[in-house]
C-alpha cells in the first residue's frame, strides 16, 4: 500500500512538473513573439519615415535619382519580406541605401541645413536606437527560450509539446551592425 501511495505521488509530482515546464514554454514563446512584434513597430516607424526622407531630399538631390530609388526600393523589400531570413536581409539592406543617402547628402549644404531633414534626421536616429534596443530584447528573449528548449528535461516537455528553437535576429554583413549615421 505504503509503495502505492508512493508510485501516485511520483506520477502527481511528474504531471505537475510537466505542466510546470509546459507553461514555462509557451510564456517565453510569447515572449519571443513579443520581441518581434517590438521589432516590427520600430521597423514599420523606419518604413513611414522614409518616404517623407526622400521626398524632403528629392528637391535638393535631383542629380542623384539613383540613389532615391534605390532607398524606395529597399524599403519596399523590406515591407514585403515575410520571413524572419528575409527581414534580417531586407533591414540590412534598407540600411546600407539609408547609408548611402546620408553620404551623398553630405554634399548639399542646403539640404543638411532645411528643418524639416535636421527633424527627419532626428527621428530616424531615435527609430535605429529603438530598433536597436527592440533587437536586443528579441535577442534575449530568443536566448531564453533556446536553453530552456535544450536543457533537460525542458526538451522531453518541448519535443513533446511541439516547441522548437527560435532564430535570434542576425546581421551578416560586419557595416551593418552600425546604426547609419545621419549628419546633416
Amino acid at each position: 500500500m505504503i509503495i502505492l501511495w508512493i508510485l501516485l505521488g511520483i506520477v502527481i509530482l511528474g504531471i505537475l512538473t510537466f505542466v510546470s515546464i509546459y507553461n514555462n514554454l509557451v510564456s517565453l514563446r510569447e515572449n519571443v513573439k513579443n520581441g518581434w512584434s517590438q521589432i516590427d513597430v520600430q521597423l514599420k516607424r523606419r518604413h513611414d519615415l522614409i518616404p517623407n526622407l526622400v521626398e524632403t531630399a528629392q528637391g535638393y538631390m535631383a542629380h542623384e535619382k539613383d540613389t532615391l530609388e534605390r532607398v524606395i526600393k529597399a524599403r519596399q523589400q523590406a515591407i514585403d519580406a515575410s520571413s524572419l531570413k528575409d527581414r534580417q536581409e531586407a533591414e540590412n539592406f534598407l540600411s546600407g541605401t539609408l547609408r548611402s543617402l546620408f553620404a551623398v547628402a553630405e554634399n548639399y549644404p542646403n539640404l543638411k541645413a532645411d528643418q524639416q531633414m535636421i527633424r527627419l534626421q532626428e527621428e530616424l536616429t531615435s527609430t535605429e536606437n529603438k530598433i536597436s534596443f527592440a533587437r536586443q530584447y528579441y535577442n534575449d528573449e530568443v536566448n531564453r527560450l533556446n536553453t530552456c528548449v535544450q536543457s533537460f528535461p525542458n526538451t522531453i516537455v518541448a519535443q513533446s509539446g511541439g516547441f522548437s528553437k527560435a532564430e535570434f535576429f542576425q546581421i551578416t554583413d560586419p557595416a551593418e551592425k552600425e546604426a547609419p549615421q545621419v549628419k546633416f
